[in-house]
């Protein structure tokens, strides 16, 4: 792999943190205690620092504020084994063996790789007379004894989430032992969990090569494949696994996800349905029919299927928010009580909360509930804003490097670089901009292939970046000034290769990442003749727009008005500057001129493309194809003017976004 972080510096707090270990270890638990305590006045919410001062606390013999400490730790990092562990061994003293027993087993469902928790529940089992479980608990202990110790620490760090030291041992280990089967592919684990999808790839694919028996690796080679949508790939690794292991429910899932990349939905819910057989009240499942049912077009089907999704887990705020995700699906009365009781539940998990939030917004504002609706947006925003790490200032200093690297001399020099090839139709901007109704009314034509929002460009940006993640100095886009014509070339061909599976012979397809704006120096050096068009929307309803949506992944900008206004500005401020650098080479569409001269921008765009006009594509809204973004819906209808000021219904509570947008509100025009 590539520099990561874990290459950096340990910060001020992680030296802290390896000074009250190092007491703890000399068995200076008073003086560790004291330290660990001092250092939550700093970092309250650190997991390693509550840890060590509940671990304190035990080697003390204070059970009761371990386990009290214990709890805090719970709140805040409920998904740390170690925490679990430690609480077994305060029920051991205690005396308190079910409890213990419950304590450990938690921790080792979340990390098989905790030896010690092992051995504590084979002797606790075998205790309290239960020799089966007792005997499972010791093939575990044979298992771990098996494999290197290096390689169990890093399992056991990478279980919880400590990929930065997971790496720096299972890399050390290694270095020294070369191609070691179960190295390799907690390494590939690793990178596919950073993301780092190329490494994870070719350190799977070689695990699969030497062990082809090695079920586990396969299934983790099949997942990459699938994030990496090579999606026929996948489908080969997964057909291997189900020959030898047919009614595998995990296998057959990811099966199903395999016919949703590939197209397939109808096979999709086919299987879904297999799968729900002997599920029933499985809600992922119920919810996953609806999805697929909805990309169809088959809206009442899906209806049911998402009411299914949410009556078979009341809570499931997923099932709602899809429902109201359908833009033209209205809640009774009855539905909106039952979002509401399940908002209010305590203890309902925050992914769940945000997504009710976000439904009852919708749900209030199609009954003129504007304020309460507000109210609703305003708290799924704050709920989802809380757990996101978004920082404007990146974007922002990338786009200033952008715009000193990406001149017009710099791409005067670089004329003649990249594939030639004319396929690709790039559709940019923001979210909510009117982007998929292009989409659609583009590939209404009978040479332009409609395919979705795809992730290669990023992903080709995330290689240049060499995963350093350096905010005041990013190798991209400085990198593009040091590569040659044959690596865009390469770029070039890689991409179209790469995309050809969303493709069934047309000439031209449509890459409908909205992100892509930040990129267009770099598409053009790869691609030079693609087309790439801007789609573009007044700002307060493009970022009230987007305030009101909650994105399945990605669009972290979305989730308050400071976010979303800086980031208006910047696309602004980028897209001046790539009509300088490049000019003509991106045609503008203000999603308002489609709404009120439909035909007269239709003809513009296909000009644009190079394509003769054809109706179909005013008549966008009976193309019968898979959609698969928040406007699935409302593209098989026919253009209205009713969405457009939308926003001016919640205006009272949407000043500061007026503020944050400033002249944007005016320079939108013309930028």
């Amino acid at each position: 792999m590539h520099a990561t972080a874990l290459d950096l510096a340990p910060s001020p707090v992680e030296l802290q943190v390896r000074r009250v270990r190092e007491l703890i270890e000399s068995r200076c638990y008073t003086e560790a205690l004291q330290a660990a305590e001092t250092l939550a006045l700093e970092v309250p919410e650190n997991r390693d620092v509550l840890y060590l001062i509940a671990l304190s606390l035990r080697h003390l013999s204070k059970i009761p504020q371990a386990l009290a400490a214990l709890e805090r730790l719970e709140r805040h990092h409920p998904a740390f084994s170690r925490l679990y562990q430690e609480r077994g061994y305060c029920h051991v003293v205690l005396k308190d063996a079910p409890r213990a027993i419950d304590a450990f087993l938690r921790g080792v469902n979340i990390n098989p790789a905790l030896p010690a928790s092992w051995s504590m529940l084979e002797s606790l089992y075998r205790m309290t007379g239960n020799a089966e479980n007792a005997d499972i608990a010791a093939a575990h202990i044979a298992t771990l004894k098996q494999l290197p110790p290096e390689v169990v620490q890093a399992t056991g760090l990478f279980s919880d989430d400590d990929l930065a030291a997971a790496e720096r041992v299972v890399r050390a280990f290694l270095l020294r032992h070369g191609d070691h089967v179960e190295g390799m592919r907690l390494l590939g684990r690793i990178a596919f969990k950073r993301g780092v999808l190329d490494d994870a790839e070719l350190l799977l694919q070689a695990v699969v090569e030497q062990a082809p028996d090695y079920q586990a690796a396969r299934h983790d080679y099949a997942l990459v494949l699938l994030e990496r949508h090579k999606y026929p790939h996948a489908r080969r690794e997964l057909d291997t696994l189900l020959r030898i292991e047919p009614g595998n429910r995990q296998y057959r899932t990811l099966s199903a996800t395999t016919c949703v990349g590939l197209g397939e939905h109808l096979q999709a819910i086919e299987l879904y349905r297999e799968l729900l057989a002997d599920a029933p009240g499985a809600a992922d499942l119920h919810l996953s029919v609806a999805h697929s049912l909805k990309t169809l077009g088959h809206r009442e089907a899906a209806i049911d299927a998402y009411r299914a999704a949410a009556a078979a887990r009341p809570q499931f705020g997923d099932a709602y928010w899809s429902l109201a995700n359908l833009k033209t699906f209205r809640f009774s009365a009855d539905e909106i009580a039952v979002m509401q009781r399940a908002d209010s539940t305590p203890g309902i998990a925050l992914i769940d909360r945000y997504h009710l939030c976000f439904a009852l917004g919708k749900a209030l504002e199609d009954r003129a509930e504007y304020e309460e609706s507000w109210r609703y947006y305003d708290r799924g925003n704050a709920f989802k804003r809380s757990e996101s790490r978004y920082r404007p200032e990146i974007l922002e200093t990338n786009t200033r490097k952008q715009i000193e690297v990406c001149t017009r001399e710099f791409f005067a020099q670089h004329e003649t670089y990249g594939c030639s090839a004319p396929d690709p139709i790039f559709i940019v901007g923001l979210p909510r901009a009117g982007s998929t109704l292009l989409e659609q009314i583009l590939a209404s034509h009978s040479a332009v292939e409609g395919t979705q929002e795809l992730a290669d460009i990023p992903r080709i940006v995330l290689d240049l970046q060499d995963r350093v993640p350096d905010l005041n100095n990013p190798r991209y886009p400085g990198v593009l000034a040091d590569m040659s014509a044959a690596d865009f070339l390469r770029l070039g061909e890689k991409y179209l290769a790469d995309t050809r599976i969303y493709r069934t012979g047309k000439r031209h397809f449509i890459d409908k990442m909205p992100n892509n704006f930040r990129h267009i120096g770099l598409i053009h050096l790869m691609l030079p003749n693609a087309k790439i068009i801007d789609a573009r929307r007044e700002p307060m309803a493009c970022c009230f727009g987007n305030l009101k949506q909650l994105f399945a992944n990605g669009q972290e900008f979305t989730y308050s008005m400071e976010d979303i206004g800086r980031y208006y500005r910047t696309y602004l401020d980028l897209m001046a500057h790539w009509n300088e650098a490049l000019p003509g080479r991106v045609l503008r569409v203000e999603h308002e001129s489609v709404v009120e001269d439909l035909e007269g921008n239709v003809r513009r765009i296909l000009d644009f493309c190079g394509l003769p006009f054809e109706p179909a594509c005013l008549e966008f809204h009976k193309t019968a194809r898979s959609v698969r973004t928040a406007s699935s819906e409302q593209v098989r209808q026919p253009i209205f003017r009713e969405g457009l000021d939308q926003w001016k219904h919640y205006e009272p509570w949407l000043l500061p976004l007026k503020g944050w947008l400033g002249d944007a509100q005016l320079r939108y025009r013309t930028a």
